[in-house]
């Protein structure tokens, strides 16, 4: 038999080895040995290390980096595991979503004018949880394009967006984590929740609590981080955005989207269009600058840049884009208007602090207030001092009107009239009255049964006080008119008729008729009181001067009709004001508006003239011109408007007769448009048909003797009661 294998070619494996014939016969008879070149292979492992310094680094090295690599893993393993823990205990202390949504450290009150519309906010505006399946989808993609187009794709952190912010500020010459935050939405939702630590007012005031939330050093971003990561292991993406659309802060006192909406457009942030949407969410960088309350055309240009936004991000198609650029949104009616603020302050700070102020409900408050007036008064303001005033003039004027019964229907406190938690002029500034006080000593005399028709000698006199020595008035004019009637001397505000009809009825009666009428300042105890030494607000002397419209009684000015809780029928409080007790008798009032008509028709008012009315009212001028009024009514309204310098300063060539009585008829003749004209309900004197001597000549009315007999006694007897002398230059008529 021949061999099988003779003529082929060795196996492969059989060149494997070099070892003799013999050895492969030892290798068939002994198969383990194979084992063999792995021996061989361990030997040579030693002989690939490097000897000398070379290998001795390598060695050190190597030895270095597998300890940086167990130290580095061990302690990532305990930051882990620490993280963990912390995300696993915020997100233990989350409630539910639905409790998180208003989060207002305060209630909110909003103002109803007389007609029940919306005219003013106060507090922290809510206007209801929404969420973002009821928003319009505008509105959610114009918050998600502008705050963080990557939240529906991230964990609650984004390193991108933290580097592009480091890159930013960095370049722009601020610290790596001054200005842009690259803070998620998620992140500012954790900060908003101020990371879960409650309003204590016992502890911080508001103020303080919301900058601690708004801190931003690296200690407290890293606990917004990990407060971020909680919310978003125990939240939905949806329900982390309703939170945020809810708490944000957006100016004018709107807390979240659906207030701000209803704030600014007058709509449910449901039905906002792209334009409206796209102001909103810009509110969002910076509420208070970019508040289109504030400054809309700002507001809009930064809404256009938030279209472009939605627009390369494909939340609006390019002909929704170019309708939104060409018509930006516009603020609604009451937005626009921001009608009676002061007025509104006025009835914030007289209604129960609980339920205004410092509410923590919700409250529905319906006033007085006339928008219509309202508007009138403001326009008539800008006017004059547009038209009338020299430019840079640093003077400033105030205007309330009412109804007889003291219902305030408009109220300007200063040349702003579009502001809130301004000083307001109105009401929180006292000043000296000057002339415009001389009605209230005439109502005293009327009371008493004197006539308009009785005089009184207009002549030097010269009255001594006890401790302040001898005193005597003088007329603005410097000039004696002898025997004047009363109706003359209120007329043309001559002084020292005035001080003499004082004096004769008795300052203590002067002083009561004013205080009854509403005049709660301190009165001047001396004889100056007639001359108007007393300081009193515009809208005490408005609401005095209504007393003697209505008839003689006493006036409680209001501005609160009713006052409720949002959601109520039943209000929980009503009217606080009013007509009062009666002050004079009805007839002495009729006599004083036939009296103060003649000032008007005849003497120091008639630059408040117009449209051919009935009108009455009367000037004021007080030393050195600090301070120039004019108070008077029609049938229908009363008004007072006060002007001067908050620092005392003169006015330079301005009386009660000028620029103030201007302004009265600019208000007045607005206010009047479309009211049918009616008479005062005046009443002329008893012998009003009798001849009127020219002054100097003999007194018609009967009353005079006995009142000129007393003036004389008082006089030569020193002039009653000691209080302090008026100066020598009060005015008297008022140029």
């Amino acid at each position: 038999m021949s061999d099988s294998r003779r003529g082929k070619r060795p196996l492969v494996a059989d060149r494997r080895y070099t070892a003799s014939p013999k050895t492969a016969r030892k290798s068939k008879a002994k198969p383990k040995a194979k084992a063999k070149p792995r021996k061989t292979a361990r030997r040579r492992a030693p002989a690939r290390r490097r000897g000398g310094l070379i290998g001795l680094l390598q060695r050190l090295i190597g030895w270095v980096v597998r300890l940086v690599w167990r130290i580095t893993w061990r302690v990532g393993a305990v930051a882990c595991l620490g993280l963990a823990l912390m995300v696993g205990y915020y997100y233990t202390t989350l409630p539910d979503v639905t409790e998180l949504l208003d989060g207002r450290a305060r209630g909110s009150v909003t103002l109803l004018d007389d007609q029940g519309r919306v005219f003013a906010w106060r507090g922290d505006q809510f206007g209801g949880a929404i969420t973002t399946e009821t928003v319009s989808h505008h509105l959610r993609n114009a918050i998600i394009a502008t705050e963080d187009k990557r939240f529906y794709h991230h964990f609650g952190l984004s390193p991108r967006g933290i580097a592009s912010a480091v890159r930013i500020n960095l370049s722009e010459g601020r610290g790596p984590l001054s200005g842009h935050g690259g803070s998620t939405i998620t992140q500012q939702t954790a900060k908003l929740l101020c990371l879960g630590v409650p309003f204590d007012p016992t502890v911080q005031s508001e103020a303080d609590y919301e900058a601690d939330c708004r801190r931003g050093t690296i200690k407290r971003k890293a606990s917004e981080a990990i407060y971020a990561l909680a919310m978003e292991a125990k939240y939905s993406k949806d329900e982390i955005l309703t939170v945020y659309m809810n708490r944000a802060f957006l100016g004018a006192g709107a807390r979240g989207f659906e207030a701000a909406s209803q704030r600014y457009f007058g709509k449910s942030a449901a039905n906002v269009s792209p334009a409206e949407a796209a102001m909103l969410a810009g509110l969002l960088v910076a509420p208070t600058r970019f508040a289109p309350t504030n400054d809309l055309a700002r507001s809009q240009n930064r809404a256009a840049t938030i279209v472009r936004l939605m627009n390369e991000q494909g939340y609006l198609s390019d002909s929704e884009a170019r309708e939104a650029q060409n018509n930006p949104a516009q603020l609604s009616q009451a937005a626009e208007a921001r009608a009676g603020g002061y007025f509104a302050d006025w009835v914030m700070s007289s209604g129960p602090e609980f339920f205004t102020r410092k509410t923590t409900e919700d409250v529905i408050i319906k006033t007085t207030l006339d928008q219509r007036i309202q508007r009138a008064a403001d326009d008539a303001m800008d006017w004059v001092f547009e038209n009338k005033v020299r430019p840079g003039s640093k003077a400033q004027a105030a205007i309330v009107v009412m109804s007889a019964d003291g219902a305030v229907r408009a109220m300007v406190g200063g040349r702003e009239t579009k502001v809130a938690g301004a000083f307001n002029r109105a009401v929180q500034a006292k000043r000296q009255t000057g002339s415009a006080f001389k009605p209230f000593v005439y109502a005293a005399a009327l009371d008493l049964g004197y006539s308009p028709n009785d005089t009184v000698t207009d002549e030097p006199l010269t009255i001594n006080i006890p401790g302040s020595g001898p005193w005597s008035p003088r007329n603005y004019t410097n000039q004696f008119y002898g025997k004047v009637t009363l109706t003359e001397a209120l007329k043309d505000s001559l002084n020292i008729p005035a001080v003499k009809v004082s004096e004769f009825v008795g300052r203590d009666l002067v002083r009561q008729v004013a205080s009854d009428f509403g005049l709660e300042s301190d009165l001047a105890a001396g004889p100056a009181l007639a001359l108007g030494a007393s300081e009193s607000t515009l809208i005490e002397m408005t609401s005095a001067y209504a007393g003697i419209l209505n008839g003689g009684s006493s006036v409680q000015p209001y501005g609160l009709i009713e006052l409720r809780l949002l959601g109520d029928e039943e209000p929980l409080m009503g009217t606080g004001g009013g007509i009062g007790e009666r002050v004079v008798q009805e007839q002495a009032a009729r006599q004083l508006i036939y009296m103060m008509e003649k000032v008007v028709s005849d003497g120091t008012g008639k630059r408040a003239q117009f449209g051919g009315r009935q009108l009455a009212g009367k000037t004021g001028t007080t030393q050195a011109a600090r301070d120039a009024w004019f108070v008077g009514f029609s049938a229908d309204y009363v008004a007072g408007v006060w002007m001067g310098y908050d620092d005392n300063t003169p006015l330079t060539g301005v009386t009660g007769a000028g620029l103030p009585a201007e302004i009265w008829r600019e208000t007045m003749a607005r206010v009047h448009e479309g009211v049918p004209a009616k008479p005062l309900p005046m009443m002329g004197p008893s012998n009003a048909g009798a001849e009127r001597e020219p002054r100097g000549g003999q007194q018609t009315g009967g009353g005079a003797v006995g009142l000129l007999e007393g003036l004389l006694r008082d006089i030569l007897g020193g002039g009653g009661t000691s209080g302090r002398p008026a100066p020598d230059n009060v005015h008297g008529p008022d140029r």
